[in-house]
């Protein structure tokens, strides 16, 4: 029974009723059984069920383990063909291709901001600097780009980079305008005021995306999830599991019931929080230097909001606002992979 939600929850009412939710969608399955008494005359008083609840983690091996089918009968006919069919699928799309082979983990949660190993400060302060100076006018120009930290979907492993790496890391097709001559301290004061922000702008959704009451749903959900993430890294009592070097990282639940619920122990995943907007390096100018600052189209609104606040020397409107480049954020990774990571 898998839920819709992205945290793991579970708890007894009462003597004959159970709530489980068990997770984000496949990423954790939540089983539970019930021993349930027999008929009982109406004069009597029903028994209480007994529940067990089990958190098993989707792959292969816990499939195999619980159902006790063995590897050369485990796959089935119809699977076989889903698979199939998805290698052709990669094939057709070009998703194998290989841009180059990422030298180490690149995490959005796992490692603090900044970091070597943080995703999001490879991508504001190594890939789009690159990656939008290519066959641009001006990239000798001073800059500083400013992207939304949720223009990072996954994580990168080390090893091959392939062009479905790319879109799984990095989806959006967001374009990056920039506003020229920008003093840098005001530069600098407009990334501020967008962390400010209670409620960040948002990409404008298509009408087959989730739109109003949906994409609020979702929001609050992700608030739940990281808060449940915060959790589980050492801020609450997760001391009943002992972290071996056996144990491999992963979700560690707690429910209001009694008894270890996970079916595989992990050792809690690391996690840390980072600003709404993260940046490239701030360039090496004085703070009255005239800069270009560059930013994701959907915040244009609010940059432009923001900088005639920090500033009264110019009035800025949307004919200061010019496209800075032809590449697209969810291109970006692949360009400075094959430069860079070959």
């Amino acid at each position: 029974n898998q839920s819709l939600m992205e945290t793991t929850y579970e708890a007894q009412y009462d003597g004959r009723s159970m709530a489980l939710e068990s997770g984000r969608y496949m990423e954790t399955i939540g089983w539970l059984s019930a021993k349930l008494d027999g008929k009982t005359k109406k004069s009597q008083d029903p028994k209480d069920i007994v529940f067990s609840r089990r958190y098993l983690d989707p792959n292969r091996v816990t499939y195999k383990y619980h159902t006790g089918i063995k590897d050369s009968k485990f796959d089935t006919t119809l699977g076989m063909f889903i698979s199939r069919s998805l290698k052709v699928l990669a094939e057709k799309f070009g998703l194998n291709f290989v841009y180059g082979t990422a030298p180490h983990d690149y995490t959005i949660y796992q490692s603090p901001y900044p970091s070597e190993g943080s995703l999001l400060s490879l991508f504001s302060e190594k890939v789009l600097p690159y990656a939008l100076s290519v066959n641009n006018t001006r990239s000798k120009v001073p800059n500083l780009i400013i992207v939304s930290a949720s223009s990072q979907r996954f994580d990168i492993y080390a090893g091959s980079f392939t062009k479905n790496d790319q879109l799984t890391a990095s989806f959006y097709p967001d374009r990056f305008l920039y506003i020229p001559e920008v003093r840098l301290s005001d530069a600098k004061k407009v990334v501020s005021a967008l962390n400010g922000l209670s409620n960040p702008p948002a990409r404008r959704q298509s009408s087959r995306q989730m739109q109003g009451s949906k994409e609020d749903d979702l929001q609050y959900v992700g608030e739940k999830y990281h808060a449940w993430f915060w959790d589980m890294n050492g801020h609450n009592d997760v001391e009943r599991y002992v972290t071996t070097r056996s144990q491999t990282l992963g979700y560690v639940t707690k429910d209001s019931c009694p008894g270890i619920g996970d079916d595989t122990l992990h050792a809690p995943l690391a996690y840390y929080t980072f600003p709404k907007f993260v940046h490239s390096d701030v360039p090496d100018v004085p703070e009255n230097a005239p800069i270009d600052l560059v930013f994701i189209n959907y915040i244009e609104a609010s940059v432009l909001t923001f900088l005639n606040k920090v500033q009264t020397v110019k009035v800025y409107d949307s004919s200061d606002i010019r496209l800075y480049s032809q590449v697209l954020a969810n291109e970006a990774l692949g360009i400075y992979a094959q430069a860079l990571w070959n």
